[in-house]
């Protein structure tokens, strides 16, 4: 219940204060595992990732720090949040993880890391799970500043296929990694100019 209305008053605000508009919703399947692939500009990304998206919860990794916050603590379990150790992901949370995705949900990753590697190199995990679970992977793009009143999009591409790095081993995971990378940077500059 918090979930829903939480998604649909920062949708509301979102499309109220940014002028968002979403594109490619149809690319995101339903009754599969998805992973949802973004880069990372703000905290409010994750939010905004999951707004658009009615009918399916985006579950997501969030600092353990963030639970021992009052308030947070409590609010973040019941928004599909669940804790990662700083410093890497723990086989707690791959397990949840891959728990998640074997019952049909979206997990939502940004492979950047952090806001402050934005257009850096993206992290593994995302490419690991989606090879371990079979999850579909879905980039997306975020475009925009988060400025009052200035148009933001929120566009989801179509599935990124990385069934070819499978069996290619750590070197295989980078490549995926990059491929996933590079998809989401095309949509970034694709949309920036619209």
């Amino acid at each position: 219940m918090l979930y829903s209305t939480l998604r649909a008053i920062f949708h509301f605000l979102f499309r109220t204060l940014y002028r968002l508009k979403v594109v490619g919703i149809h690319h995101i399947p339903s009754g599969v595992p998805v992973i949802l692939c973004a880069n990372h500009t703000s905290n409010f990304d994750p939010p905004l990732l999951g707004s658009p998206l009615v009918t399916r919860r985006v579950h997501y990794m969030a600092k353990a720090e963030l639970f021992d916050v009052p308030v947070l603590g409590w609010v973040l379990p019941r928004i599909c949040a669940f804790p990662v150790k700083r410093g890497g992901v723990s086989k707690e949370s791959i397990r949840l993880s891959l728990q998640l995705l074997k019952e049909n949900n979206i997990i939502g990753i940004f492979p950047e890391g952090s806001r402050h590697n934005a257009g850096g190199m993206g992290k593994k995990g995302a490419a690991s799970l989606a090879l371990k679970s079979g999850a579909t992977v879905i980039p997306a793009a975020i475009v925009g500043n988060y400025k009052l009143f200035k148009r933001m999009m929120l566009v989801y591409g179509p599935p990124v296929d990385i069934s070819e790095f499978a069996d290619a081993g750590s070197e295989g995971l980078e490549q995926a990694t990059e491929k996933i990378m590079g998809v989401i940077r095309s949509l970034v500059k694709e949309y920036e100019s619209k």
